[in-house]
This record gives structure tokens, C-alpha cells and sequence, in this order.
């Protein structure tokens, strides 16, 4: 397996998790089309800006599942409330939105749905960005092998085992395969010393595989915001009146410095999943440990002769 198809393979994977991220923020999108048309156009943002923040989360961002769902909450309840609970209100100003984005953090109209919600995504995620994580780590260790430079002594070493007998008009002589482990081996020593980060780095990605592929994957995870939305949406209508009532007993009691709750007018799966691709990275364990074998068992030594060249003459196998 060559250091480009190991540095393909976390590419594709991180494809994986985008592609996952676009077909859950289109399911939810055509929830709010199909069921919630009144609210669908204005609820576009929020989704977008959701998933955008959980992108960001797996990628690594300093932001957390927990923020990103609650901004969304925060910006869902003032569309629920004056487009479905009371289609009434044609209009809203800043204050009165931003009122309502604050009422939801004390009202909880959306139930246990929106705290499911939370968990749920935490669980599966967390392990989604930590995999994506050490993909960079193992990009890394990939990279350090791409840029090794050879030694000079390293580079004679090879001169002399590739073309010293080309000298001497033996063109058909290979290196012997002992002489050709010593030379590689010496030239490889650096990078045979990723071996035990490289290691580290696949037996990390199976555990985390392991997690991001049990009961709370990334892809059931995902997949599921569309029906856990309209679980909490149908919460709120059904307590629409509960809700009301108690938006507008907040609205009589809210000091004056804070903004009141009146409406007012306008001021301003994928193609390829993680076990796959741990599956396929498995293979791959001992690479760096055996570098200096794999270059010598194909066409650099001679295999179905009797002799062979071992760097001073030519001898017999």
C-alpha cells in the first residue's frame, strides 16, 4: 500500500462525513417545505447555520454540538410561536424576536425533544471529531514520509548497490536480497521510526471507529434530526396556548430594561462508511516497520536467479 493511497483514504472519509452532513440538512429542510410551509422559507438560515456549526465541531472547531443545537432552538421558537401558535402575528420586530429567543431558555418549548436532541448528536459526534482528528495526525505522519530526504551516504549506498555492477557490464545482475535490506534499511532508518506513531495512529482510528459505528453513529445520529425537528415542533404547537400564556405573563412582568414580548412593527450515506475504511486501514500496520522489505520484494532484487550482486562481486546464492 503506497503513502498516496494512505493519504487518499482519510480524504475519503472526511468526504464521507460532508456528504452525511448535506443529506441530513436536505431531509431537514424538506421537513419544514412538507410540513411547516408557513415558517419554511424563514427557517432556512437557522438549518443552514446548524449544520454549518457541526461541520465545524467534527472538523475540529473550538465550538461544541451543545451550543450549536441551542443557538438553533434559540432561533427556531420565535418562528414556531408567531408562525404556527399564533399565525397572526404577520410581523416581527428585533426586540420582540430576540425576546422570544430568550423566553425559550426558560420555557423549554420544545420538551425533551430538543435535550434529546443534544445528547443524541453529542454522543455520536464527539467521536466523529476526535476520528477526524487523528486523520490529521495520520496526514501528518504521511507527509513526514513524502518530504524525507535521502543521505548522503544513503545515496551512495544506492549508487553502489543499483549501478556499480552496470559498470562492469553485468546489466542483468540485481542486488542480492540481504544486501538490498541492509541498504534500505540504513537509508530508511528515520522514517522506520513512525512505526510506533503510525501504530498508535490505526489502533486510535479502530477504537474511534468502534464508537463513531455503535448505537449512536454519526449517520443514525444525523439522519435522525430530521424526525427529533418535528417531534419538537409538534411539542410546541400542542402546548401552544401553555405557551402563550406564559410568554405574555413574562411580557407584564419583565422589568423595564429588558425588551417586551409585544409584537410591535419591523425596526430595521455515504459511499464508503468508517468500518470500511478502518478495515482497509488495517492493512496497513506494519507499513512503516516493513518499508525496507516491501521495496526489496518486487523487481529491485533477482528472485529466480542463481546469482546475485552483493555490492563488491558477484556471487553465488
Amino acid at each position: 500500500m503506497s503513502s498516496h493511497v494512505l493519504l487518499f483514504l482519510p480524504l475519503l472519509l472526511s468526504e464521507a462525513f460532508e456528504s452525511l452532513l448535506r443529506v441530513a440538512e436536505n431531509r431537514t429542510s424538506s421537513l419544514f417545505e412538507a410540513a411547516y410551509r408557513p415558517m419554511a422559507k424563514e427557517a432556512a438560515e437557522p438549518v443552514k447555520e446548524l449544520f454549518t456549526d457541526l461541520s465545524l465541531y467534527i472538523l475540529g472547531a473550538e465550538t461544541t454540538v451543545e451550543s450549536a443545537v441551542w443557538r438553533f432552538f434559540d432561533s427556531l421558537f420565535p418562528l414556531v410561536y408567531s408562525r404556527l401558535i399564533n399565525p397572526g402575528i404577520t410581523d416581527l420586530s428585533e426586540d420582540y424576536t430576540e425576546c422570544l429567543r430568550l423566553t425559550r431558555q426558560d420555557i423549554n418549548p420544545f420538551g425533551r425533544y430538543s435535550k434529546n436532541l443534544v445528547t443524541e448528536l453529542s454522543k455520536s459526534l464527539w467521536a466523529s471529531r476526535l476520528l477526524s482528528q487523528a486523520l490529521s495526525l495520520g496526514i501528518e505522519v504521511i507527509n513526514t514520509t513524502e518530504h524525507a530526504a535521502l543521505t548522503k551516504e544513503c545515496s551512495r549506498a544506492l549508487v553502489r548497490m543499483q549501478y556499480c555492477p552496470h559498470c562492469q557490464g553485468l546489466t542483468l545482475i540485481r542486488p542480492c536480497a540481504g544486501y538490498c535490506l541492509n541498504v534500505m534499511r540504513g537509508c530508511l532508518a528515520s522514517v522506520a521510526e513512525l512505526d510506533a506513531p503510525w501504530r498508535d495512529f490505526i489502533g486510535t482510528l479502530e477504537y474511534l471507529a468502534g464508537a463513531a459505528g455503535a448505537a449512536h453513529g454519526p449517520e443514525a445520529a444525523l439522519a435522525g434530526i430530521r424526525n427529533a425537528l418535528n417531534d419538537a415542533v409538534l411539542h410546541a404547537q400542542l402546548n401552544g396556548p401553555q405557551l402563550s400564556a406564559t410568554v405574555s405573563g413574562r411580557r407584564l412582568r419583565a422589568p423595564a430594561l429588558e425588551p417586551p414580548c409585544s409584537p410591535g412593527q419591523r425596526v430595521a450515506v455515504p459511499g464508503w462508511g468508517v468500518l470500511e475504511f478502518i478495515n482497509y486501514m488495517k492493512r496497513s500496520r506494519t507499513f512503516y516497520a516493513s518499508i525496507a522489505e516491501r521495496l526489496c520484494d518486487g523487481d529491485l532484487v533477482m528472485r529466480d536467479s542463481s546469482t546475485c550482486w552483493n555490492g563488491e562481486d558477484v556471487v553465488e546464492r
